[in-house]
Order: C-alpha cells, then structure tokens, then sequence
C-alpha cells in the first residue's frame, strides 16, 4: 500500500482564528510526476494524490490508517506560544 501522511493543517495567512483547524487530515505521497509530452504540464496516473480524507481526532486518522493497513507518518503540529500583553505594560516598566 502507498505511504501517506497524517497532520493538522495550519490556517493561512489571510486567517486570524483558530476555531475551524480542529480536523486531521490523510494525504497519500505519491511518487514525482512525469511530464505530459503533449502539453508540457505535469501528470500523472496516480490518483492517490488527488486523496484527502479528514477526521475529527488523530487518533480516528491512526485507526483508520491501521485498518486499511496504510503505511503513515505523523506529523505534529507546531503550537503557537500567545503572550497576552497588555497596553497598560507599556507604562509601568
């Protein structure tokens, strides 16, 4: 079976909340695609690159990958420190 890879996405740059980036998500790695001689684009006949299955938790996207026997790698996600500041702080230093 293809390898794929399980993560969290992180929001862009045009986002500013977090409340909508609580899914996991399955992507399959697919080898380098060739180059179509007609056209010149990339392609290729590998479809599980066009695969994106989402899941509520990692440990349904773990569950799911063991029993469809996928070979997978975790990726963690990078979590934000937030330092609340204060305007007050300013003056008081």
């Amino acid at each position: 079976m293809k390898k794929a890879k399980i993560y969290k996405p992180s929001k862009t740059a045009m986002q500013s909340g977090t409340s909508k980036f609580d899914k996991w998500i399955i992507e399959f790695i697919v080898d380098k695609p060739g180059i179509n001689p007609l056209m010149g684009w990339e392609s290729s006949t590998d479809t599980y690159g066009e695969l994106s299955l989402e899941f509520k938790s990692k440990q349904l996207a773990i569950n799911y990958a063991k029993k469809n026997r996928i070979n997978f790698e975790i990726i963690e996600p990078n979590i934000k420190k937030i330092n609340k500041k204060s305007y007050a702080d300013n003056f008081t230093k």
